[in-house]
């Protein structure tokens, strides 16, 4: 029973050492930290439009419609963040548990 600690520190360590998890520990954290980018930015765009220019999204959509231009950005906004959130998932459920499986199975 003493070994278990030693064994699981081995194992740990062979797969630090793989190839393909340090190719999924790069594209994953590429991937997650360029879609936070992309939702935070959008994010930060739409305040400092709210901030220095809150008559472009009070704009009507059309003459006599009550519906400004704030309400569609706004919805597109969060349209965004629900299709960045789907590409992700999609990308951890197909790439990186292939590759996840991939050196679990080279690890063995």
């Amino acid at each position: 029973m003493t070994h278990a600690p030693t064994d699981h520190a081995q194992s740990c360590d062979r797969i630090r050492a793989n190839p393909k998890f340090q190719q999924l520990v790069r594209t994953r954290s590429r991937l997650a930290w360029s879609l936070s980018a992309a939702v935070l930015g959008a994010y930060y765009l739409f305040m400092l439009v709210v901030a220095f220019y809150p008559q472009v999204l009070h704009t009507p959509l059309g003459d006599g419609r009550q519906l400004t231009l704030g309400i569609p950005v706004a919805s597109a906004l969060i349209v965004l963040s629900w299709l960045l959130t789907g590409w992700y998932v999609r990308s951890a459920n197909t790439r990186f548990d292939s590759l996840s499986a991939q050196v679990l199975e080279e690890s063995k």
